[in-house]
């Protein structure tokens, strides 16, 4: 920056409070406020002390949805969009100051690991991806205190313990049809080895032939009960065993990948705070050249200021560079979580409709073992009903019978 020509040393005085004039390296006239370090190419309003009408980086930008702008583009951090509307502006040089809505900017925004978002208040109603419901895409972007204190966890990680939670309980499950089968084959096993008892085998008659059939249909049962777990096996447990048997793996490569996008990102975010800072003391060293030549006048401070000058606009040029990255990284990290979280999403009700399936399956197996086992009693009702005492008794007799004959009274 350098002070204007003295024929406009007029224009200064009626600048208001705050302001100075300048004239760029190509000749165009600009103005500064001192105070809040805000530049424009308009000049100033004498009586409000703001520029009289908006410059042309003065853009209104659209709603933001975390952190990024409705439009789909990522919403710059504090001082991105000045420094991106300064390129516009035809000036390929730059001011050399800081944001003029620095203060407000940083109001308006909250940065999370590195993140920029909408201040909750300056923005209640929250545009959603997904408005009409709970979707992992709108809920998981900031982080979770720990309970215990023990720090903080991204909102990432805990979409991540979900599923490996998911896993876990779908592999108890599994554990648990498991034992339901062990049980069956026990049973089944201990039901055959009692059908073949010898126990009351000596009953005859009709009744006996109906102690022969409850021992029969225990061995009826036992197969019955031999073929539930059978089919617990291969159409319950194997299923939710296999389902995403490379689940741990993917989940550790989508992981990683997201997690190298965060670094980035925070490398992108210092990379614009140490530029930020840097052309920061650029401009307070032109300013102080600048104020040694107001006192006094020399080549020596004129080379001074030159060199001032293109280290200055060489910072900004830098603060613009990393700026430029940073949105880029941001914005590849947002596409990135949103898809990511929606396939999770996607995977979390795969899941769920699976497990919801084969239970289903399981409730029928064992419909179709009770009926089958009643199948096995029938035969044992319909040959007690016909038991007959004087029909055994008859057969008893015919088979065991000693004669006929009864004793008669002697005569005296």
């Amino acid at each position: 920056m350098v002070p204007p020509p003295p024929g406009e040393e007029s224009q200064i005085i009626l600048l208001p409070p705050g302001w100075q004039s300048y004239l760029s390296p190509q000749g165009r006239r600009y103005y500064v406020n001192t105070t809040t370090n805000e530049t424009t190419w308009e000049r100033p309003s004498s009586s409000s002390g703001i520029p009289a009408s908006p410059g042309p980086h003065r853009s209104s930008l659209p709603p933001t949805v975390n952190g990024y702008h409705a439009a789909g583009t990522p919403a710059h951090p504090p001082e991105t969009a000045h420094m991106s509307v300064r390129k516009s502006t035809g000036d390929s040089q730059n001011l050399g100051s800081s944001s003029p809505g620095k203060k407000q900017s940083k109001e308006n925004t909250i940065t999370i690991n590195c993140v920029t978002f909408p201040h909750p208040d300056t923005m209640p109603e929250q545009q959603l991806l997904k408005p009409t419901e709970w979707s992992y895409c709108d809920y998981f972007w900031a982080d979770k205190k720990d309970p215990q204190g023990n720090g903080t966890m991204a909102g990432f990680e805990l979409l991540l313990q979900k599923q490996l939670k998911g896993k876990q309980m779908q592999k108890e499950m599994s554990e648990f049809i498991r034992e339901r089968i062990k049980i069956e084959e026990e049973y089944a096993k201990n039901l055959a080895k009692l059908s073949q008892n010898s126990l009351a085998a000596q009953e005859e008659g009709s009744l006996g032939e109906a102690w022969a059939q409850v021992k029969k249909s225990l061995a009826d049962e036992a197969e019955v009960h031999l073929k539930f777990s059978a089919k617990l096996h291969s159409e319950v447990e194997k299923p939710l065993m296999n389902f995403r048997e490379n689940f741990k793996k993917d989940m550790k490569k989508c992981e990683h990948h997201i997690t190298d996008l965060r670094k980035q990102l925070a490398s992108r975010h210092a990379a614009v705070e140490k530029a930020r800072k840097a052309l920061t003391e650029r401009q307070r060293d032109l300013e102080i050249k600048t104020q040694q030549l107001e006192i006094k006048l020399s080549n020596k401070t004129e080379e001074d200021i030159k060199k001032a000058r293109r280290k200055s606009t060489q910072a900004g040029d830098d603060l613009m560079r990393c700026v430029d990255l940073y949105n880029q990284a941001q914005s590849k990290w947002f596409e990135e979580m949103v898809t990511t979280t929606l396939e999770l999403e996607r995977l979390e009700a795969e899941r769920v409709e699976m497990i919801r399936q084969h239970l289903c399956q399981y409730t029928q197996l064992r419909h179709e073992t009770d009926m089958f086992n009643q199948s096995t009693v029938e035969p044992v009702d319909q040959l007690l009903r016909k038991v007959d005492p004087a029909k055994d008794r008859e057969l008893w007799v015919r088979e065991h019978k000693t004669g006929n004959i009864r004793p008669v009274d002697m005569e005296i």
